[in-house]
């Protein structure tokens, strides 16, 4: 069985693919940059097929890709820090996404597996449930929103395997200096102080890699409609700024209270692994 991953270079979706190989799975890879693999060990189950922009291929094109592929896993999508929130790029990624399923549907594919955001849920609600009423409030959800929404409709109608991937807060391996976790790490790696807001905001944090093999496990499993990929543990910004902090021995660096609240910042955004299984 070959199974195909679109986004394999980017922060959630390389780890996808070395939990793939490492389970001795054939994968089959749509990149437009094939070079930013050039780390993950040569590997005979490996297809790198080039792709110079998914979101804008031709149907036929898109057939060809895809065929001989029973399972897609598509983790790819315009994300750049501090600007894919709203991003017009949002719309052609939607677009895209909807063009690469039809393509699936056409070749005979059986089981489609979507990476969403625990950004798609109302986060009034604090503890996240699948069954979390949705409610979007930038571009990028609301475009992830909309492909979860028409995806199940269609796939369902071509009698295909649907799963819905939510990503909670990530840390680890690849990711961006800008991001939490790495921020501190590096600022404490240099000595230097640590800026961050009161700290008071809860949230569900997972290792990137963690985050890999659950996707991973949904894509080899039968589980169907939305799956939270989270750790379902809540820790505030202060509990994990203090936890890394001591790995250096230098709480003194830390700094609450020297960034100002976001106020679209949500208190606490917990998720619950209710429909998860390994």
């Amino acid at each position: 069985m070959t199974i195909t991953l679109t986004g394999a270079t980017g922060f959630v979706g390389r780890q996808i693919l070395c939990s793939l190989l490492e389970r001795g799975c054939s994968v089959r890879v749509l990149v437009r940059d094939p070079s930013r693999l050039q780390s993950i060990p040569a590997h005979a189950a490996l297809e790198i097929v080039h792709t110079p922009d998914l979101f804008a291929e031709a149907p036929d094109r898109l057939a060809e890709l895809l065929e001989g592929s029973e399972t897609l896993i598509h983790a790819a999508w315009y994300v750049v820090l501090g600007e894919h929130y709203k991003s017009p790029l949002n719309l052609a990624c939607l677009t895209g996404t909807l063009n690469l399923a039809n393509g699936f549907a056409a070749v005979g594919g059986k089981r489609f597996v979507g990476i969403g955001t625990y950004a798609e849920y109302d986060p009034s609600a604090g503890l996240l449930t699948t069954d979390t009423p949705l409610a979007p409030n930038t571009l990028y959800a609301a475009c992830k929103v909309s492909a979860f929404q028409v995806l199940r409709f269609f796939l369902g109608a071509e009698n295909i395997d649907f799963a819905w991937c939510r990503i909670f807060s990530l840390y680890g391996e690849g990711a961006d200096e800008r991001m939490l976790v790495a921020y501190i790490h590096s600022k404490l790696r240099a000595g230097q102080e640590v800026l961050l807001t009161r700290g008071e905001q809860v949230r569900d944090f997972l290792d990137v890699k963690d985050a890999g093999r659950m996707v991973a496990d949904v894509a080899l499993g039968q589980q169907q409609g939305a799956v939270n990929i989270c750790s379902g543990e809540p820790t505030s910004v202060r509990q994990l700024a203090e936890r890394i902090a001591d790995e250096y021995g230098r709480r003194d660096l830390l700094r609450f209270g020297a960034r100002p609240e976001n106020p679209f910042d949500p208190p606490r955004v917990v998720g619950v692994r209710e429909r998860f299984a390994k």
